[in-house]
């Protein structure tokens, strides 16, 4: 939506979406690399390549599009796995969800740590995030009922364990590697996770 009293950009249909997205693929690049704070919408606006008057014309500026993305990524989540996918499945797919784009991931980990803008739709992003976990812990917590999974680990044990697995290679890379032995990005990670995580979560017979 144009900001009020801005005059609206020469484009139209097909054009304007592929400026916001270009927009939105050099914000993800940005905050990824500097956070929420460190970054600035003159630098978004120069690696998109395009006039930094339109991040407040489709966004309404820094916070808005941290708003889109956050939006964008809460929907990737939900709607990645399927109802009907394994544990071993749902863990590969998380993986590769945050293993496949650094930069998405990064920008989770800043959020995590803290770095957002100080507002109203910050307190209802934490609110919707921390729903979205406690979601996580049931369906964990039901494939421990349905014998899916072991019921001696805790559900909240078992679903850190797995995003502290899928997010260790973004945020402590160096130290993934040093112990795994492998690119914390590639294949051979993922695979070995997978295994590991399904070994540690066997139901005894």
């Amino acid at each position: 939506m144009a900001s009020p009293g801005r005059r609206a950009p020469q484009e139209r249909g097909k054009a304007a979406e592929q400026t916001r997205e270009r927009i939105l693929t050099a914000a993800v690049e940005e905050f990824g690399a500097k956070g929420y704070a460190g970054a600035r919408t003159a630098a978004i606006a120069a690696r998109a390549g395009v006039n930094q008057q339109l991040i407040s014309y489709y966004f309404g500026g820094k916070q808005g599009l941290v708003e889109e993305l956050r939006r964008r990524w809460a929907h990737a989540q939900e709607t990645r796995t399927p109802p009907a996918a394994t544990y071993a499945e749902s863990v590969a797919d998380h993986l590769d969800a945050t293993l496949d784009d650094p930069d998405w991931s990064r920008l989770v980990i800043w959020q995590a740590l803290g770095d957002s803008p100080a507002a109203e739709s910050d307190d209802e992003w934490a609110r919707a995030q921390r729903a979205r976990l406690r979601d996580a812990v049931e369906r964990t917590r039901r494939r421990q009922e349905e014998g899916e999974i072991t019921g001696e680990l805790d559900a909240e044990f078992v679903l850190l364990v797995a995003y502290a697995l899928a997010f260790a290679p973004i945020a402590l890379p160096r130290m993934v590697e040093g112990i795994a032995g492998v690119d914390p990005l590639s294949k051979e990670y993922r695979e070995w996770v997978v295994g590991q995580l399904a070994a540690m979560t066997r139901r005894n017979p």
